[in-house]
This record gives C-alpha cells, sequence and structure tokens, in this order.
C-alpha cells in the first residue's frame, strides 16, 4: 500500500529555517495532492500547504510567505521550506498524498517542530 516517509523535523530557535521532506511509494498514480498538515498540543489539526497536481498552492493565512511548498514529480516527493519559524508554528507535521485511485487519502508519520528559545 502507499507509504510515506518523513524527515526534516527538529528544534530550532525563532527565525530558523527547517526543511520538510516527504517520500511516498507503493502503487502511486494520478495524484490529486500533496501537501502538509499539523497539529499543535490541543488544538485541531490544519492545513499547512498544499500543492495540487496541476502546482497550484495553498497556504495557511498564518504561514504565507514564510513557507513555500514545492513537489518533485518524478521522486512522488513534497517539500516544505519553513523560514522565520514562531513559536506557534510548534506541532507535529504530517504529510499528506490524495490520489483519485484510492478511495481515503494516505498520511505520514508525522514529524516534530518545536520553535522555542
Amino acid at each position: 500500500q502507499v507509504h510515506l516517509v518523513e524527515s526534516g523535523g527538529g528544534l530550532v530557535q525563532p527565525g530558523a529555517s527547517l526543511r520538510l521532506s516527504c517520500a511516498a511509494s507503493g502503487g502511486i498514480f494520478s495524484i490529486r495532492s500533496m501537501g502538509w498538515f499539523r497539529r499543535a498540543p490541543g488544538k485541531e489539526r490544519e492545513a499547512v500547504a498544499i500543492i495540487t497536481s496541476s502546482g497550484s498552492t495553498n497556504y495557511l493565512d498564518s504561514v504565507k510567505g514564510r513557507f513555500t511548498i514545492s513537489r518533485d514529480n518524478a521522486r512522488n516527493s513534497v517539500y516544505l521550506q519553513m523560514n522565520n519559524l514562531k513559536p506557534e508554528d510548534t506541532a507535529v507535521y504530517y504529510c499528506n498524498l490524495d490520489s483519485a485511485s484510492y478511495t481515503r487519502p494516505f498520511w505520514g508519520q508525522g514529524t516534530q517542530v518545536t520553535v522555542s528559545s
């Protein structure tokens, strides 16, 4: 089945940068979108950035101008460049893949991002 492997999380100070990576494998085709979601302690999961098969991108308002999502179609990978990180960005970040060939989306294991001084 589809499997997503994430990397790039860590503990950084405010203003620092991180680049999250997610590689998908396992019979993937007809991808509609890939994206990043996050869940902070005590809060609802929220979409951070999504990129569609056409290349269109959507961002959470609070990360616009700081985060950039990109894809490498040949590698079935998605990336999230996170600049000027703020404490409120602290959360577990999850990679997501939605395909027209499956009845449900797929999720990565999650990677912890902690922004603290």
